[in-house]
C-alpha cells in the first residue's frame, strides 16, 4: 500500500498526535512536556488555524505515520544561544518541528519528502527567509539524516549524555 504524503486536514490531528506522544515517551523516553510540547495538544490551533503554519503528513490507510511541522518561531534563547536567536529571529525564521516517522516506517524516504514539501511550503510563503531546525544528535539517524538535507550552523554538545545533544541547522531556500 503506498504512502499518502499531504498537507494536514483536521481528520489526521488525532494520528499526528498520537504519533507524536508516542514519539516523546517511547523514542525520547522523557514524555510529554507541556513546555515543550504545547503544540501537540492543540494541532488545529497552532498549525491548521495559524496563518504560515503547516503541518505535512504521511498516511498509509488511514494511519498517520510520519509527520514535519512549520511555524514561523526561532530558537529560543535561554536555552539556545542568544546570537543564534537573533541571527534567527521569529517572523521571518520558518522552523521546522516534529520530524518524525514511525519506527516500522523509517528508511522509505518518507522524512525526506516531508521535510521536502514543508521547504516548498515555506518557499512559496511570503516573509519566510530562513529554514532552522534543531536536533538532539542523541537520537538515532538524526545527526546523519539532517546533515543530509541541511547545512549545520552550530554545535552545542557538550559530551554529557544525560543532557541534550543539540545540533543547529539551516535549510537553504
Amino acid at each position: 500500500m503506498p504512502y499518502d504524503i499531504r498537507l494536514a486536514c483536521p481528520a489526521d490531528m488525532d494520528g499526528a498526535r498520537s504519533l507524536m506522544l508516542d514519539t516523546f515517551y517511547r523514542e525520547f523516553g522523557y514524555g510529554y512536556r507541556p513546555e515543550w510540547h504545547q503544540d501537540v495538544i492543540d494541532l488545529d490551533g497552532v498549525y491548521l488555524e495559524t496563518p504560515r503554519h503547516a503541518l505535512f503528513v504521511a498516511v498509509r490507510g488511514n494511519e498517520v505515520v510520519g509527520t514535519t511541522g512549520v511555524r514561523t518561531v526561532g530558537p529560543k534563547s535561554p536555552p539556545h544561544p542568544a546570537w543564534l536567536a537573533e541571527q534567527y529571529p521569529s517572523g521571518s525564521t520558518a522552523q521546522l518541528f516534529r520530524v518524525y516517522v514511525r519506527p516500522a516506517h523509517r528508511r522509505r524516504g518518507l522524512a525526506r519528502e516531508l521535510v521536502k514539501r514543508a521547504c516548498e511550503h515555506v518557499a512559496s510563503t511570503p516573509g519566510y527567509t530562513r529554514v532552522y531546525l534543531h536536533t538532539d544528535t542523541r537520537v538515532e539517524g538524526a545527526e546523519p539524516f539532517w546533515k543530509s538535507v541541511a547545512v549545520p550552523i552550530h554545535d552545542d554538545r557538550d559530551g554529557d549524555p544525560l543532557r541534550f545533544q543539540t545540533l543547529h541547522f539551516e535549510i537553504p531556500l
